[in-house]
């Protein structure tokens, strides 16, 4: 048997180049999930706490906000896949937090904007279509 008819395990040559769109697919795939949850955790925190301060009628403070807005900033980088509106809900939720931030004080009607543009916002995504993959052309 001659050494050309052994099969070739194709992770022993490093010099030959992966094929277009094999390479960093895995890693790419893992940081969007990570992002996502980990927007989704500070931002349920955030809403958690911001709710509660609803429903049981005690003051807040800026802290809250912060991290439901940087929870937004950090889904927004994970989830959207439009440039334009991932980087506009980027900016938007970081301008937000820094007026918060900068105003230094919560009223009653921030909590009341923020539970439910949040509700809307779930909403959406919970009637909303997800995207089909699209088939491979060969």
């Amino acid at each position: 048997m001659a050494p050309s008819d052994l099969p070739q395990d194709e992770s022993l040559h490093p010099s030959r180049s992966p094929k277009p769109g094999e390479q960093g697919g895995g890693n790419e795939h893992q940081i969007h999930v990570v992002g996502l949850m980990v927007g989704t955790v500070l931002m349920f925190i955030g809403f958690l706490n911001v709710f509660l301060s609803i429903s049981g009628g005690f003051e807040i403070n800026v802290v809250p906000f912060l991290i439901y807005f940087a929870g937004l900033a950090i889904w927004a980088n994970a989830a959207i896949e439009n440039p334009i509106l991932r980087y506009g809900v980027m900016a938007m939720a970081i301008a937000l937090a820094l007026g918060l931030f900068q105003y230094g004080d919560v009223l009653f009607w921030h909590k009341q904007v923020l539970f439910w543009v949040t509700i809307i916002i779930v909403m959406y995504f919970m009637f909303v279509e997800p995207k089909k993959p699209k088939k491979p052309t060969t």
